[in-house]
């Protein structure tokens, strides 16, 4: 009987991300299992009228609210989901697909759908940064300076983004930073960086791991600390994002939290989950656990024999990198 069936709201940005979209309808009737499930698409026209459509999707009880889009659709569904009983399902179209890889979703519509067929789920952390919520990574400095002018642009795409960050590597010096542990012995530590990036999942994206071994469901936030970098150093730290050898290099800093303070010189940019905004001097950030439920991968297995295309883009011959 339809009434027993399980229901999905897609929610799909038609402009986000890289895909064009325009067979996703054609796509979901030819593989969702409509023997289980009734849905409905439901295209954006604003922004944040993902997070309206989500809120909606949740007081209505639907089991799955499904984000159709890049990184920032995501988070705008992922965010209007939080303590509710609607799973977060994920067809990833983006560049980055940070949450989709973290949670080893295919990259695939098809792939992407035949998971959602299988309905399973589970419970994941998530973070606040001065009550904005992040499911990734969170973070100011270089990472937030790019993220910024990337917004700006009005460019989209990789290649675009590459460039950005070995033009932007080349000058930028780095702010100085108070960073306080609230939930430990309230130390401070007083540093100058290139970057602080507070991360709940592994990865920024495109599997480019700026905390290898994160974990969305031990309740902690892995805090990076890379030091100001240049040359020879900040490529081999470039590097490790995309070889999970980060927390061996020198130039860089590891700490576990749940909540944290930092104090900066003025305002400027930050990001959550790649999204840019201006944020003051005083940033505070926390972990919530178990907030989200969410599709998971019943098998889990990340599939690797894809390449980077960002390190490609960063280290072929086309982008030497000369940092």
């Amino acid at each position: 009987m339809e009434s027993s069936k399980k229901r999905i709201l897609f929610i799909v940005n038609p402009i986000s991300g890289t895909s064009k979209k325009t067979g996703f309808d054609k796509i979901v009737a030819k593989h969702i299992d409509t023997n289980r499930f009734s849905y409905d698409i439901i295209r954006t026209e604003y922004a944040g009228h993902a997070a309206e459509l989500a809120a909606a999707c949740a007081a209505q009880g639907t089991d799955i609210c499904v984000a159709v889009g890049g990184d920032g659709t995501v988070n705008e569904v992922a965010r209007a989901l939080v303590g509710t009983d609607t799973a977060l399902g994920i067809v990833p179209c983006g560049s980055g697909n940070g949450l989709a890889r973290h949670l080893c979703l295919p990259v695939s519509m098809k792939g992407a759908l035949n998971i959602i067929n299988q309905a399973q789920t589970d419970t994941f952390d998530y973070g606040l940064i001065n009550g904005h919520p992040f499911f990734c990574t969170c973070g100011m400095g270089f990472d937030a300076h790019v993220s910024m002018l990337f917004a700006q642009s009005g460019k989209r795409g990789l290649s675009t983004y590459a460039r950005m960050v070995v033009t932007e590597g080349l000058k930028y010096d780095g702010d100085t930073y108070d960073v306080t542990f609230i939930d430990g012995d309230g130390s401070t530590q007083h540093r100058k960086a290139f970057l602080v990036t507070c991360a709940n999942a592994a990865q920024y994206g495109n599997n480019t791991y700026i905390a290898p071994g994160a974990s969305m469901q031990d309740g902690l936030l892995d805090v990076i600390i890379i030091e100001p970098i240049k040359g020879v150093a900040a490529t081999k730290v470039l590097m490790a994002l995309f070889t999970k050898t980060i927390k061996r290099n020198r130039h860089v800093s590891f700490f576990r939290t749940r909540q944290l303070h930092i104090h900066r010189s003025s305002e400027g940019p930050i990001h959550f989950d790649g999204d840019p905004m201006v944020m003051g001097a005083d940033i505070d950030i926390e972990l919530k656990p178990r907030g989200l439920k969410a599709i998971v991968n019943p098998k889990a297995i990340e599939d690797t024999a894809q390449p980077n295309r960002l390190f490609k883009m960063l280290s072929g011959p086309e982008h030497e990198i000369h940092i």
